[in-house]
């Protein structure tokens, strides 16, 4: 039968437009930014960012975190016990992802460069949240959430300061969340090892091994023979994996809708499209493709939930539970981060506890002191002089000094999320009196900045939009040369000078040419054997020692890590300004427990964790010679740097 006129003519006057939307775009392009244009062309509801995995609606909802306060807290007052999985819990960035205003600063950035890309974020942050259909998918075949209230973390119930209860999204990664993770699906469904595509119990355990009709507590442990819990329990060799960790410790572009097609493929520096999904982070990949994942392997959990050597180690507070010295995973979870958790603490704290919740101040500071711990095993810095021709007559001498930084740990030093995130290498060579002789990759504490000289070394990475400003390039900077930092829109590598693990070979099945994990430039590192590269950086510095210096001369180098740059604080202001975001409480009118009376409140996100940047820190700490202060200021200060290791060498 021939088609009817009238549709035809229908389709060829939507074909006809069609073909000038295309034209009129290739025509703006040059001057236009990519995610611009893609807002404009397509509604972010035709956008699936969460497509794999367990999805909102369960049958079974997850327990919030304060019910296993009462059996897997410390004993109050007891500071032996902060062993305790709860308590151990409570202050880590785990439990206070969705506390985080760093990230709800990111957020805000990320919704705005692609419209929506939020339910992708807000999976890994909200446990409760996001499978309880409060932010983008409602779950159960209802209708989706608003798409623009959903992404940015307005349906959200509870606040900040609300304690870890029925009522509240704000509990981070859950314990029963981690513990109903699943590594296939229910129907034999591969596993996924980033972006947050778990697979979560969600049926009965009886019958299952279990003592009752709710879902399984997966978990290490098999309790045939022994006190069993009083809650449903299986054993779950996935949990003792590190593959468990690479559900949120992986992430790359994500795919949109059910297509394969990621959001963003990665570029080269010429431009060529790999056609390899961008990869945002990859601390789980890193370690995959390092010596730690051979035999004998060392497990994420080996370095990141010690057992307690504690005499007295048990899970559980109530009587007659056996001793778990030396096995007994203490859930800590720290990585580098002692900057935000003292945040979380001094703006959220107060708040919990007067919101019927459990006083976390111990184990905010516990987590804080932790990670200082952790990241003074990360590396080891060896100092040399190599070379050393003192003044003599009136002329000056010369110096050479070689810093030898040896990665000890399981991943790229640093890891993780990128934005804002480095570690250096700060020299300062003294004189017999104490002067300073010569500095490379001095820090001011007072305004946030990091001098750059050129014999600086700064360990970081930087991923930018291919040809943002028409350069031809991997740009990150702006057009006002100010540096950018867009999570979800970056496409290229212009940098990563970061140290790599031990055994360290970038080159994959998927990616036989390593573009997603090798050093950026290439041979930045050099190569042990063909493929692997070295766990450590050589620094050589050569400098002139003036005439009149009094020796014997010693040189310190010390290695110092930052969780976020000044340049990054800046960008989140910035944006939020330039993308005309509203403050927080005006975003979110009209939504439940709104408005907010902690957090952002009347300022943007981006703002309020500037300001909370832009402060004095909150002690009297000292980073290194040359860095003390003589007041004890109040604040949190400029995300002031953790010193990880230093050497030192003295001349003849």
């Amino acid at each position: 039968m021939p088609t009817p006129a009238f549709p035809l003519m229908i389709r060829t006057v939507f074909g006809l437009l069609a073909m000038l939307l295309v034209a009129s775009v290739q025509a703006n392009a040059a001057a236009d930014d990519w995610w611009k244009v893609a807002h404009r062309l397509a509604p972010a509801t035709t956008l699936d960012f969460t497509p794999h995995g367990t999805q909102p609606g369960l049958s079974l909802d997850l327990l919030f975190a304060d019910q296993c306060f009462s059996c897997h807290a410390a004993n109050q007052g007891d500071p032996a016990t902060a062993f305790r999985p709860y308590t151990a819990w409570a202050g880590s960035m785990k439990a206070n992802a969705t506390r985080d205003p760093l990230f709800f600063a990111a957020l805000d950035v990320a919704n705005n460069d692609v419209p929506g890309a939020g339910d992708y974020c807000l999976r890994c942050h909200t446990a409760r949240g996001w499978l309880g259909g409060h932010v983008v998918k409602a779950g159960f075949g209802a209708p989706n959430n608003d798409v623009t209230l959903g992404a940015a973390g307005c349906l959200l119930g509870g606040a900040y300061d609300s304690a870890d209860d029925l009522d509240s999204d704000f509990g981070g990664v859950t314990c029963h969340f981690c513990h109903r993770l699943m590594a296939q699906g229910p129907n034999g469904e591969p596993g996924y090892l980033e972006n947050d595509n778990a697979w979560v119990d969600d049926v009965s355990c009886t019958n299952r091994g279990g003592e009752g009709g709710g879902p399984c507590r997966h978990g290490p442990y098999n309790y045939l023979g022994a006190l069993v819990p009083p809650h449903e329990w299986v054993y779950s060799d996935y949990h003792t994996q590190s593959a468990i960790c690479g559900l949120c410790h992986n992430v790359t572009s994500p795919d949109t809708g059910n297509s394969l097609l990621p959001l963003q493929t990665l570029h080269l520096a010429d431009g060529t499209d790999t056609h390899l999904p961008f990869p945002i982070e990859r601390t789980f990949a890193e370690w995959q493709q390092s010596q730690y994942a051979q035999a004998p392997q060392q497990t994420c959990q080996a370095c990141h939930m010690p057992d307690s050597e504690d005499p007295n180690a048990t899970a559980c507070a109530l009587p007659g539970y056996p001793n778990r010295t030396g096995d007994l995973p203490v859930h800590a979870f720290v990585g580098g981060n002692t900057w935000i958790p003292g945040i979380i603490k001094g703006q959220y704290a107060a708040g919990i506890v007067a919101n019927g919740g459990s006083d976390r101040s111990a184990s905010y500071d516990q987590t804080i002191t932790w990670a200082r711990q952790l990241l003074g095993t990360a590396a080891a810095v060896a100092t040399t002089i190599p070379g050393y021709t003192p003044p003599t007559g009136g002329n000056a001498g010369s110096m050479t000094v070689n810093v030898k930084i040896t990665n000890l740990s399981g991943h790229k030093l640093p890891s993780g999320y990128s934005e804002g995130r480095r570690m250096w290498l700060n020299l300062q060579v003294h004189d017999a009196n104490g002067g300073l002789v010569f500095e490379s990759a001095a820090y001011n504490p007072a305004s946030g900045v990091l001098g750059v000289d050129a014999q600086a070394h700064v360990y970081e990475v930087f991923q930018g939009i291919f040809n943002h400003n028409g350069t031809g390039t991997c740009d990150i900077v702006d057009a006002a040369g100010k540096p950018m930092f867009h999570f979800v829109a970056s496409d290229c590598i212009a940098k990563d000078t970061r140290i790599p693990p031990l055994g360290f070979h970038p080159a994959t099945a998927h990616d036989p040419n390593g573009y997603a994990l090798r050093p950026v430039p290439v041979g930045y590192y050099p190569g042990t054997t063909p493929g692997t590269l070295v766990n450590f950086d050589s620094v050589n510095y050569t400098l002139p020692v003036p005439a009149g210096t009094v020796g014997p001369l010693t040189a310190t180098a010390r290695l110092y890590y930052q969780t976020s740059s000044k340049d990054y604080m800046e960008f989140l202001r910035d944006e939020a300004i330039a993308n005309g975001t509203e403050g927080e409480n005006q975003m979110c009118s009209g939504q439940a427990d709104r408005p907010f009376t902690v957090g952002p409140q009347g300022l943007t996100r981006g703002e309020y964790v500037y300001q909370l940047w832009n402060q004095p820190t909150a002690q009297d700490r000292v980073f290194a010679d040359g860095f003390d202060g003589t007041a004890a200021p109040t604040g949190y200060g400029k995300s002031p740097p953790e010193l990880i290791q230093s050497g030192s060498a003295t001349t003849p």
